[in-house]
């Protein structure tokens, strides 16, 4: 499911580092709700997301002003988060799997950066090269 364009507010952001050496303005914000755990036991919240038009590992990056929101302790090492719910603490558990595919997803995307970069400072230099031999 896509949401359009047409339903963005404008964004004053800007994300730095996202993508290595990048500075990129987001096309807009959008509220979404959000909501963590089992029909039984859980805890909804509606987030502001700034939405970016470029490809990275992550779908959505909750930092720390959602951590607080949703009061959620993340554990970095096995990639769980813990939150309290109406009915006892809710887990967020990993899929090993997805964050090793999201990892690898990273660094192709890197490397491809990287080298789009020396191909057009070789291609440059190339340039430069031919307009001072010209003279």
């Amino acid at each position: 499911m896509g949401i359009g364009l047409d339903k963005l507010r404008p964004s004053m952001s800007l994300f730095h580092s996202v993508v290595p050496g990048k500075r990129v303005q987001p096309l807009g914000q959008i509220n979404l709700p959000i909501c963590f755990g089992t029909p039984a036991n859980f805890h909804k919240e509606m987030l502001t997301f700034d939405v970016v038009g470029f490809h990275v590992m992550y779908h959505a990056i909750l930092g720390r002003p959602y951590y607080a929101k949703f009061m959620v302790v993340p554990n970095y090492t096995y990639l769980k988060m813990k939150m309290p719910g109406p009915k006892g603490v809710i887990t967020v558990c990993p899929s090993f799997d997805q964050a090793y595919e999201c990892n690898v997803e990273c660094v192709e995307h890197a490397e491809a950066l990287a080298e789009d970069e020396a191909l057009a400072a070789d291609l440059e230099k190339m340039a430069n090269e031919a307009m001072n031999s010209t003279h």
